[in-house]
């Protein structure tokens, strides 16, 4: 028999809608696999077993009625401890939270339960988002299930890991410089940050304002549309919200990749800093898998992956330390020591220099979309190679090294999907972006799905 835990979200769907597993058959698994897994990664702060197991009957009963709300249905989720939960703690992985317990849902949470996913529980992240997992933070550090000696990237460390062991089959995470995407490319998931304003951010919190974007990491690009669809829309309350036409984000999935032209940003990651041999081999074959796939792919300058990287510190270290300083003031002993100090570094930034980097930011917006006339996509690397071991004390300025690949698509506010290409002769994943035009995220969502049926990576997991 099947384990249901490999299946992913679009085929467990079917398998329900057919009448042939049940919800509870299939959240009962993964409850199982936590169980026994979980204990190795730490993926989860919060099971919420009991309220999952509810959910799920309810599924079954109103799909054996006839009653069907769509591919989410009955499928099991995990949410970043950032989403606010309706009677469920809600610890943002830090000492300020960890006894907080929301009277109401975030938009977010809302809308997946509407669309009937039944809820796993809470997975860890970086201290609100923005710091290490340190010893001084109340719960363990999430591991890398492919190497336990290793970091999952973060800020959605637990959604990455979770997804990539078994432990759910789609998790929420969200994105200010890269939070998605950088787990799912060391976890060797799928993700997508959306385009800017496209999902509700309200009920979850906030990093920085004007970047944060919450979204979906699932095992495959069809499944992280098939979440999409659900969570776009949208959202009076929350001040960032886009009103965007209505996109069947599933059937994008199976759209034509036939002539898409895709600009590939390769300097960006051949550079004065270079990603591993093993990265540009696989980045190299996945323009070809795509070239044979009927896309055109051309090499194309855009700017200096570099100006992004700062752009995008600035103004995410100004934003944070505007939102916790209070905090960081009156209860400092609260933070993990990486947190405290990204956060206290934004006291240091002038009001000038802060809007020098949105000025820098509408620049770099105009020069992306300049270079991108005439094409569909933007590819390039994910990530610079394998994610960093567990040391302490863990570098709290890990910005200042080399400068971050997810960027570009935070400063611009596209869409932009991690897509795994490989395994390096280390046994970590190797992954590449696909960015679109703003609300184009079913251009994104059809080559990268396209990518995965054409190659057999989605048939490797890691081993626990």
């Amino acid at each position: 028999m099947t384990d249901l835990t490999t299946l992913g979200i679009a085929e467990a769907g079917r398998l329900m809608a057919r009448g042939e597993i049940t919800s509870s058959a299939l959240t009962e698994a993964f409850l199982k696999r936590i169980e026994a897994v979980d204990h190795k990664i730490a993926s989860y702060i919060t099971v919420t077993a009991d309220l999952a197991r509810t959910a799920a009957r309810q599924a079954d009963m109103e799909m054996k009625g006839g009653v069907r709300r769509g591919p989410l249905h009955g499928i099991p989720i995990a949410l970043k401890d950032i989403y606010e939960t309706a009677g469920v703690r809600t610890t943002g992985h830090s000492h300020l939270k960890k006894d907080y317990v929301p009277a109401i849902d975030a938009e977010t949470v809302r809308r997946l339960k509407d669309a009937g996913a039944v809820i796993l529980g809470k997975v860890g992240t970086h201290e609100f988002a923005n710091g290490a997992m340190t010893p001084d933070q109340p719960f363990p550090a999430v591991l890398n299930p492919w190497n336990l000696k290793h970091q999952p990237g973060g800020s959605s460390s637990g959604s990455g890991a979770a997804v990539a062991a078994q432990l759910c089959m789609g998790a929420m995470g969200s994105d200010t410089g890269g939070s998605i995407r950088n787990p799912a490319g060391f976890c060797g998931t799928a993700g997508i940050k959306p385009t800017y304003g496209l999902v509700s951010r309200c009920g979850i919190f906030p990093l920085a304002f004007s970047l944060d974007t919450a979204g979906p990491l699932a095992w495959t690009v069809e499944d992280c549309a098939l979440m999409l669809d659900a969570l776009a829309g949208h959202d009076p309350n929350d001040q960032g919200s886009a009103k965007a036409p209505k996109v069947d984000y599933g059937a994008s999935a199976y759209g034509s990749v036939k002539g898409l032209r895709i600009a590939h940003a390769r300097s960006w990651y051949e550079g004065k800093d270079s990603v591993t041999p093993d990265m540009k081999k696989a980045i190299d074959e996945a323009v070809r898998v795509l070239k044979d796939q009927g896309a055109v792919v051309e090499e194309v300058v855009f700017p200096d992956i570099r100006d992004y990287h700062i752009c995008g510190r600035v103004i995410i270290t100004v934003e944070a330390h505007a939102i916790h300083r209070r905090d960081v003031i009156e209860t400092p002993e609260k933070f993990g020591y990486t947190t405290r100090r990204r956060f206290q570094l934004g006291a240091f930034i002038t009001a000038e220099q802060y809007i020098s980097a949105l000025r820098f930011r509408r620049q770099l917006t105009l020069d992306t979309r300049a270079a991108m006339r005439g094409y569909d996509l933007v590819m390039t690397a994910n990530h610079w190679g394998a994610p960093e071991a567990f040391e302490e004390p863990q570098p709290i300025f890990h910005f200042f090294g080399k400068p971050s690949l997810t960027m570009p698509f935070n400063i611009t506010g596209q869409p932009a999907a991690t897509v795994c290409c490989g395994f390096g002769g280390d046994g970590f994943p190797l992954s590449f972006q696909l960015a679109g035009r703003a609300f184009d995220e079913a251009s994104v969502f059809a080559a990268g799905a396209a990518y995965e049926r054409a190659t057999s990576w989605r048939k490797h997991r890691p081993k626990l």
